[in-house]
């Protein structure tokens, strides 16, 4: 990623911005000599002036750099652009997306962060996508996203892509505030009319609903009398605790979780018919309450034997193995069903990455420790992983060859521990004697 990082959860919980200094002058880029010491510019000519005002205000759609928090320049677009209260014909402020980087940085700026000398008047698109492709190396680009997990919910043809980006392209809400921590949204999520005009929601960590200011916050906490998910605990293992929330019983909890996950999810569809699923809430508990770290969410009836639609993990709590933890435990949920599972199809990119992280762990820990011939079937049951799901992270592994009309699994012990070394480390155990869970089919 270069010098472009996420924003970081300070110690008190809230996410910090990596702020930049204002430019010394306007729109000038600060300059230093070569000793460090700030170096006097001449002043800008008339002529130079004229120049700049007659691009404004800047079109949407128009390519420039723009100062980010890094306070480094990086190339933008311009998505949309608003008026701003009380000043002139041309003070705008400008919704800008990062071209190189994922949508969930896109954000509003003011005029002099960017630079007016780099305006781009006419741009091939296709070109400049495929420039931007070859100047992103692998890892930059997995290092940008690889918080990002969404599952299932892409299931958008070009016409409903476009469609939902153009609807979607100017995030409604800006932070939230969920508990102790303060979080930057990513995407725009369709909150009712009246939370339009909020800049800030906030919600109760337990119940979910959320306010427009702090003190209606405050007011609610005081009353509201729940201290963890409204549903079922069905696993407590240390201080990491799991509720089972039927969308049926508990519609507006599932509702309101949904509008906060599409915060973080990009493509996801928003349910306003939850009582079709389940939602699994996973907690870190300590003496003030259940505090939510991510979900995972389940059909109640799935033909197509999906065990999971939807995930995420909360950004304070990422990159600390409960998504793979999530995942690990969908799949504990099919064991107990006696049923093999599969996330929603299609997966996107990232949601493939994660789970073919996960599949390549269970298989090579007990391709590794088993000994003597095994089957895919024989797997599939020993896991819950889905035959075709096997045979892809298999394949993709070189671990599996065609003979005599059948599949054979090649297990080299060399490869197999060279392949475990580049998996890295697991996520977070399931201790399955902790969970106490009956299916739903089962329930009364």
């Amino acid at each position: 990623m270069g010098s472009i990082d996420t924003p970081t959860i300070t110690e008190n919980g809230s996410t910090q911005s990596h702020a930049a200094a204002p430019a010394a002058d306007g729109d000038q880029k600060p300059h230093a000599s070569a000793n460090g010491a700030p170096v006097e510019m001449p002043p800008e000519s008339e002529a130079t002036k004229r120049r700049r005002a007659s691009m404004l205000p800047l079109e949407v759609g128009t390519r420039v750099m723009c100062r980010w928090r890094d306070a480094k320049y990086h190339p933008v677009k311009v998505i949309e652009r608003r008026k701003v209260p009380y000043g002139g014909a041309n003070d705008y402020e400008y919704y800008v997306h990062y071209t190189e980087f994922n949508r969930r940085l896109d954000e509003w700026v003011k005029l002099e962060q960017l630079d007016l000398d780099s305006v781009e008047t006419v741009v091939d698109e296709k070109v400049e996508d495929k420039v931007t492709s070859l100047k992103m190396t692998r890892h930059q680009k997995r290092k940008i996203d690889e918080t990002h997990v969404e599952v299932g919910h892409e299931e958008l043809d070009a016409a409903s892509l476009r469609e939902h980006e153009e609807f979607t392209k100017v995030k409604n809400i800006a932070t939230i505030e969920l508990g102790r921590y303060e979080i930057e949204t990513w995407y725009f999520s369709p909150f009712p009319p009246e939370y339009s005009d909020c800049l800030k929601l906030y919600f109760c960590e337990f119940c979910l609903n959320f306010m427009k200011r702090k003190e209606q916050l405050q007011r609610h906490m005081r009353k509201c009398d729940l201290k963890h998910p409204p549903g079922d605990e069905i696993y407590r293992s240390g201080t990491l605790s799991m509720f089972e929330v039927d969308g049926k019983k508990n519609k507006v909890y599932g509702q309101n979780l949904c509008y906060l996950a599409k915060l973080f999810l990009d493509h996801k569809t928003l349910y306003y018919d939850v009582d079709l699923f389940l939602f699994y809430v996973l907690c870190e508990c300590d003496d003030r309450g259940c505090h939510m770290v991510g979900y995972f969410s389940k059909e109640k009836h799935s033909e197509e034997s999906y065990n999971l639609a939807c995930i995420l993990t909360l950004p304070p709590y990422q990159r600390k193995g409960y998504g793979k933890f999530l995942i690990a435990f969908s799949y504990e949920l099919s064991k107990k069903e006696g049923k093999v599972g599969t996330p929603e199809r299609p997966l996107s990119d990232l949601g493939l990455l994660s789970y073919r992280g996960y599949w390549t762990r269970v298989l090579l820990d007990i391709l590794k420790k088993h000994k003597g011939n095994i089957s895919i079937k024989e797997l599939s049951d020993m896991t819950a992983i889905k035959a075709e799901d096997i045979l892809t992270t298999l394949q993709s592994l070189d671990l599996i060859q065609y003979r005599k009309g059948q599949h054979v699994i090649c297990a080299d012990p060399k490869l197999l521990d060279r392949h475990l070394k580049a998996a890295g480390r697991g996520g977070l155990e399931v201790d399955v004697s902790k969970l106490i869970w009956t299916p739903y089919k089962e329930q009364s």
